[in-house]
């Protein structure tokens, strides 16, 4: 690491520091770098793209200059406030060559140069610039960056800074993936649109076998997220292999041992018909009010589950533990839980209870479409108060789920199957679904909970009752 000392040095190098990342969070792993030692940069420029314990962003930089250092190799977890780039402001007025990255340090540095003035940027709505990378002539190798565990976590960012001409086409989480499978992105055949090199593009060189159709899905009730990344690779022999835990994952491990152990859970079931349902689907997807909006057996559970808030208001609550009192919410947030490779993510629908069916079919695809591509904010996943989850997506039935944090109920959704079921009696095949209802006792006793879960299905069961009881 290079040491500045004298006056003129302290005045030509400006340091960036790991913003503010909001949220109660105060670190983030370094993902990506996408400059190195010698490389220009402008105000507004991408520089390196970061995991905090709710999403993966990209950090632009609020200065002009040439990149003279950076403080931490990729794979490094740093705490807000650390710097983790120096930027010559003064190129050329001195003899000060670009340092090699640097080995993590455990503290910020005790002196703080001035504060860059203008836009500073945090992690949460900090609007980003396209980035054009020049580089000088290097004087020399960068020292080899330590490498994290190899634990290849299916990033999910889709809006990657502009990279040269000269470089292969990939956007930043298909090169991270790439770079965990020690494949070449040059050797890579692209297949994209505007030959970008895709997820599936990597996957092909890694596995030179021709690739096998994926499996079909089981009826679609739940928000669509990419496919799960690959598992870890151990090598020839091994007999464990070690990840480490940490950002989103490792967020989601905490809150959830929270959860568990502080709000006491209870869960109910009920199987229901959802024929109408189903064919309610299919009459909507041809409603020219629904044009433009994607229609499918999640938006009626959400309405359903809305209606039956409406009619049992009670359920919509939270436990503040600190003033131990019960706080009734008077609208609802409603988060819809997505797996992705990075871990489980509940991005929520603010005020869902005020949105018309157009509004939520509209509200939920842009929510599925965002998290897919990994621009979920955290100020998006914060603030919820119901949950909807499904597993039937895996072709499984039901299941129990842990609460979100802070929420009171969350409603588990099974896989939507042709089953021989009584119908005015006599057996025959219908479209029978799994729910369950797992709320938390301290606010919902079973009576409240066994209500809400029965409105659910009986408006599943016979969707006009979204009518008559909205």
């Amino acid at each position: 690491m290079t040491t500045m000392t004298d006056t003129s040095n302290a005045a030509r190098f400006r340091e960036f520091k790991m913003p503010d990342v909001g949220e109660g969070l105060t670190e983030a792993e370094i993902l990506k770098w996408y400059v190195q030692p010698g490389d220009t940069v402008t105000d507004g420029q991408v520089v390196c793209e970061v995991e905090t314990a709710k999403a993966a962003v990209e950090l632009p930089i609020p200065f002009d200059g040439v990149v003279h250092e950076l403080r931490f190799p990729e794979g490094t977890t740093v705490d807000v406030g650390q710097v983790i780039i120096a930027v010559d402001v003064a190129p050329g007025s001195g003899d000060a060559a670009p340092a090699p990255v640097a080995a993590p340090v455990a503290e910020p540095e005790p002196s703080e140069p001035e504060a860059p003035k203008g836009r500073q940027p945090v992690l949460v709505g900090y609007g980003v610039s396209e980035s054009s990378t020049k580089r000088r002539a290097r004087k020399g190798a960068a020292a080899a960056v330590p490498a994290a565990a190899a634990a290849i976590q299916g990033e999910m960012n889709g809006h990657g800074a502009v990279v040269p001409e000269s470089r292969p086409l990939a956007k930043p989480p298909v090169r991270k993936l790439a770079k965990d499978l020690g494949i070449d992105l040059a050797t890579v055949v692209p297949t994209g649109e505007g030959g970008i090199i895709t997820r599936e593009d990597v996957h092909a060189a890694a596995t030179p076998v021709p690739a096998q159709a994926p499996a079909p899905v089981a009826a679609a009730v739940a928000a669509e997220t990419e496919a799960p990344a690959p598992a870890v690779v151990a090598p020839a022999g091994a007999r464990e292999t070690r990840i480490p835990v940490k950002g989103v994952r490792k967020a989601i491990a905490q809150a959830m041992v929270g959860s568990a152990f502080t709000a006491p859970h209870v869960t109910e079931f009920v199987t229901v018909d959802v024929t109408r349902t189903m064919k309610l689907v299919a009459e909507l997807k041809e409603d020219k009010d629904m044009a433009g909006v994607r229609v499918n057996p999640l938006l009626i559970i959400a309405k359903a589950l809305l209606v039956a808030i409406k009619r049992n208001p009670e359920v919509n609550a939270a436990w503040d533990e600190a003033n131990q009192e019960i706080v009734q919410k008077h609208y609802v947030n409603l988060g819809i839980a997505a797996a992705t490779p990075r871990g489980l993510i509940v991005p929520n629908i603010k005020d869902a209870h005020e949105q018309t069916l157009p509004q939520l079919a509209a509200s939920l695809g842009e929510l599925v479409s965002t998290a897919r591509e990994g621009k979920t904010s955290p100020a998006a996943m914060a603030g919820g108060t119901v949950t909807i989850t499904n597993v039937g997506v895996f072709g499984v039935d039901t299941g129990t789920p842990i609460l979100n944090p802070g929420e009171s109920a969350i409603l588990a959704v099974g896989a939507i199957k042709l089953q021989p079921w009584v119908h005015k009696g006599k057996v025959k095949p219908r479209q029978v679904t799994t729910l369950a209802l797992s709320f938390d006792h301290r606010l919902v006793d079973g009576e409240l909970g066994s209500k809400v879960l029965a409105d659910v299905a009986a408006i599943l069961e016979q969707p006009k009752r979204l009518i008559t009881w909205a």
